[in-house]
């Protein structure tokens, strides 16, 4: 998930369709806390990580299932909401609750440097991904010869510990796995 770090903007929420034909978007938001968006009055957008970020007014929004139904005040069609398709969406980090003892924003882990037991570094977390039955840390490490990637399920019995000051996160993994 993109970071504006000057901003203190996090995104921690994404378009994933339109609603209806009135211009609603369906938003998946990675978080438990619905009820704070909807009191926001102005979302960022941006496709992808460094590219251009635009700024929109929620005319309306309501919790629905899992997730949120939005209404933008620039969007009336279901073709315009389709084309929201996939963006990445901005808050400011005041906005949202601090999140709970042991619990992370996707953004605050994305850059710490991944340890083992050992005391081996396993690289750096560059993204994150949604499986489903739990997130996965994707973690990238420089080689010699280009990069290795793992993929470390972000459960209690791999990450023991999360040090968000020293910006590190210490788990049981080998190297070789």
């Amino acid at each position: 998930m993109p970071l504006d770090a000057e901003a203190d903007i996090l995104f921690p929420a994404r378009i994933t369709g339109a609603y209806g034909v009135k211009g609603w978007v369906k938003v998946r938001v990675f978080g438990d806390e619905l009820e704070s968006w909807r009191h926001i009055p102005v979302w960022h957008l941006t496709k992808t990580e460094d590219g251009p970020r635009q700024s929109r007014e929620v005319a309306e929004c309501k919790k629905h299932g899992d997730g949120l139904v939005v209404r933008f005040a620039d969007v009336t069609d279901r073709s315009a909401a389709e084309s929201l398709r996939g963006f990445w969406i901005g808050v400011p980090r005041s906005a949202l609750p601090p999140p709970a003892e042991n619990e992370f924003y996707w953004d605050d882990l994305i850059g710490l440097t991944v340890q083992n037991s050992a005391g081996e570094t396993l690289g750096v977390v560059e993204g994150l991904l949604e499986t489903g039955a739990h997130d996965v840390l994707r973690v990238v490490q420089a080689t010699a010869g280009g990069e290795t990637e793992r993929l470390l399920p972000f459960v209690d019995a791999v990450v023991q510990h999360v040090d968000l000051e020293k910006r590190q996160m210490l788990v049981v993994w080998e190297l070789d796995w």
